[in-house]
């Protein structure tokens, strides 16, 4: 997409203007002139309207044209440049009133300052060429020109702070320190202009430690495929993880669509504890999880490139494939955790303390929906306990029902995480950070109840949900006969009574929030009721919650 016309000259005369004052500040450094005072404090007004003309006419295309997501993309970042712009012209004008309670006798020897503000007045040369241009390399230099400010008004900080140490001219001190660092944030403001000037031309969101990963994940796929150096790779995102990660597939021009690997950057420690997730299960179940290719770290975030699997996610396989192929999916699913339990299993006690982490999340559940925080009530002389009671008094019934043995679960187990090729027949999982040794009812609850929680009204697919979600139960049952297991049902009651409640904090339909809520409460109290002597006369009418 090419800028219209009426952006790019705003954009032009936008930048002029900042160019303008920030030329101004520098020569004001010299002479304190109280005409360069009033000429920069003066064009406030100017700066706003060209930034206003910009942002109305980015909302205007977005309104009379259907543009594609680089087109969005493109023109969400000519709206923050526009108000990273805007925000150096803000600062400029601070750094002149900060600039009134410095001696003016002293403020002539400050020579570090106008050397600040040349590379402020350097970068905002780049953006033009480099926004109309889509040139990358003045982005990157961009960038550059940020650090070496950051660097520097550090430096010059330090020298001031000695000097205030002396007890010498402390006000004036003070306050050339309060100039140094709002000239440190214009250098800030360049950095987010790169960066969105970065994500234009890539066509998806980006920061420059992303983006260096991502050079370093597009050789390797490079390498790996044998795909030559000039061949263009693109880059589309699949997904935005709740944790902040972004996950990518990567692909040629002549397979659009078809994915050669699966890029995901974020957090590095979720990233290292996925790596290590995927390891490990490399050494329990071999083919299960997918091969990460390379991983990269890159200051506080890191990235993956990992092996893109076919198939299906059983989420997609429930709302649009054959109930044939679904029973098929069930059948290997089983199968595969069958295979894992008994492979994984240590005969050591552990308890997944659900009511623990459902304590922990509540506040989160109470900021969506206020609705559910509630006191004791008494009805007809007869005490009703509040959910956060109810809690509290399940907590110390569960410190009693450790699960007898452990094994390798996958920890956020998800219809999404789960994924069926079906001309292989093979199951394979993903998003693996949490993996470790534990309950196996905690994978089991979450399961179902990631079935529950989808917000599919149509009754026969939803219908097919639930039934589904009911027949996992059963095999999962069965194991736990097999291997006697007598508190499954009261740990898997705990169990889908967190996860019933901990969803709701993502769901903003009232009628399925409250419908989970109250399962949720109508399970504790039955746990509550349980005779702990005989587990194995617990039972919970799992159909009936399910279904209905």
């Amino acid at each position: 997409m090419q800028l219209p016309l009426k952006i790019s000259n705003n954009l032009h005369f936008l930048i002029a203007e900042v160019s303008l004052q920030i030329s101004n500040l520098h020569s004001y450094f010299d002479n304190h002139s109280p005409i360069l005072k009033k000429r920069i404090l003066d064009r406030s007004g100017y700066v706003y309207n060209l930034k206003a003309g910009i942002h109305n006419s980015c909302l205007a295309q977005y309104s009379e044209k259907k543009l594609d997501s680089k087109d969005q993309i493109l023109l969400k970042s000519i709206e923050l440049i526009a108000t990273e712009l805007g925000k150096i012209a803000d600062l400029c004008r601070e750094c002149v009133k900060k600039s009134q309670q410095i001696n003016k006798k002293y403020f002539k020897q400050i020579k570090g300052l106008k050397r600040l503000v040349r590379q402020v007045e350097l970068g905002l040369t780049f953006i033009e060429p480099a926004v109309i241009e889509s040139k990358t390399e003045l982005a990157i230099k961009i960038s550059r020109i940020q650090k070496k400010i950051y660097k520097d008004s550090n430096h010059l900080s330090d020298y001031y702070i000695t000097h205030i140490k002396k007890k010498k001219e402390t006000t004036s001190l003070i306050n050339t320190l309060f100039v140094i660092n709002e000239i440190e944030h214009m250098g800030e403001k360049l950095l987010n202009i790169s960066e969105s000037i970065l994500s234009a031309n890539l066509g998806h969101p980006i920061n420059f430690e992303r983006y260096f990963s991502l050079q370093s994940s597009l050789e390797q796929v490079q390498l790996e495929q044998n795909i030559e150096n000039n061949t263009d790779i693109q880059i589309e995102t699949i997904a935005e993880t709740r944790s902040g990660s972004i996950i990518s597939g990567l692909s040629t021009e002549e397979d659009s669509g078809k994915y050669l690997a699966v890029y995901k950057d974020g957090k590095t420690s979720k990233l290292k504890q996925e790596r290590k997730g995927v390891e490990s299960w490399e050494a329990i179940q071999p083919g299960i999880a997918p091969k990460i290719l390379s991983y990269n770290k890159q200051g506080k975030s890191a990235s993956l490139l990992i092996e893109h699997l076919d198939g299906l996610t059983f989420e997609q396989i429930l709302l649009n494939s054959s109930n044939a192929l679904l029973k098929k999916a069930l059948k290997h699913l089983n199968k595969t955790l069958r295979t894992v339990w008994k492979g994984s299993k240590r005969m050591e006690t552990v308890n997944a303390l659900f009511m623990q982490q459902l304590l922990s999340r509540l506040d989160d559940v109470y900021s969506v929906h206020p609705e559910f925080l509630g006191s004791t009530e008494i009805i007809a002389d007869q005490a009703i306990p509040s959910f956060s009671t109810l809690i509290k008094q399940a907590e110390k019934v569960e410190r009693q029902l450790p699960a007898p043995f452990s094994v390798y679960i996958h920890g956020d187990f998800n219809l999404d995480n789960i994924i069926y090729e079906p001309e292989q027949q093979r199951i394979n999982y993903i998003d693996l950070h949490r993996s470790c040794y534990m309950d196996y009812v905690q994978d089991v609850s979450v399961l179902m109840i990631s079935n529950y929680r989808m917000q599919i009204f149509d009754s026969e697919i939803r219908q097919k949900i639930l039934t589904f979600a009911y027949n996992f139960y059963c095999c999962a049952r069965q194991f736990a006969k097999k291997n006697h297991d007598t508190t499954f049902e009261l740990r898997l009651a705990l169990g889908l009574a967190r996860s019933f409640v901990t969803s709701t904090r993502f769901i903003l339909d009232k009628t399925l929030a409250r419908a989970m809520f109250y399962r949720a409460r109508y399970i504790i109290e039955r746990v509550l009721e349980a005779d702990l002597k005989r587990p194995e006369k617990f039972n919970l009418p799992i159909e009936e919650i399910f279904i209905g």
